[in-house]
């Protein structure tokens, strides 16, 4: 297995910081309650953080990168570009959120509805 650094500096000093940091809240909780395993699991997923900011290598980024390098190899050869650009399309489907889709007058329906629902107040009031 050929491991080598793949996360940079201020990465590996962030990951190192935030993995202390749950690590020693995790530890606590732990102290007070230890038959809850969901500490013990924070606690492991800490000490694996800070383990990535040490060596300076993240599995989970060496895996993406492959698949990226891999891609990039498949285009190239078989010349399927749109192809690589519409699995791109979809994994950012996945990880970013969809906005609410806006009505004709340029207002979404949640604030058509609040506007609706203050002018019938209005009304009862009258």
């Amino acid at each position: 297995m050929n491991v080598k650094q793949n996360i940079g500096i201020m990465n590996a000093l962030i990951r190192i910081t935030v993995g202390l940091t749950m690590l020693s809240w995790a530890t606590a909780k732990l102290v007070k309650r230890p038959w809850r395993n969901s500490y013990l699991f924070i606690a492991f997923l800490a000490a694996m953080k800070v383990g990535e900011g040490i060596v300076k290598y993240c599995p989970m980024t060496d895996v993406i990168q492959s698949q990226m390098m891999g891609s990039d190899r498949n285009s190239n050869e078989n010349g399927s570009e749109s192809q690589n650009k519409s699995d791109l399309k979809q994994m950012m489907d996945m990880f970013v959120p969809k906005q609410k889709e806006q009505s004709s007058n340029g207002t979404n329906d949640n604030q058509h509805q609040q506007g609706s629902h203050l002018h019938e107040q209005e009304n009862t009031r009258s």
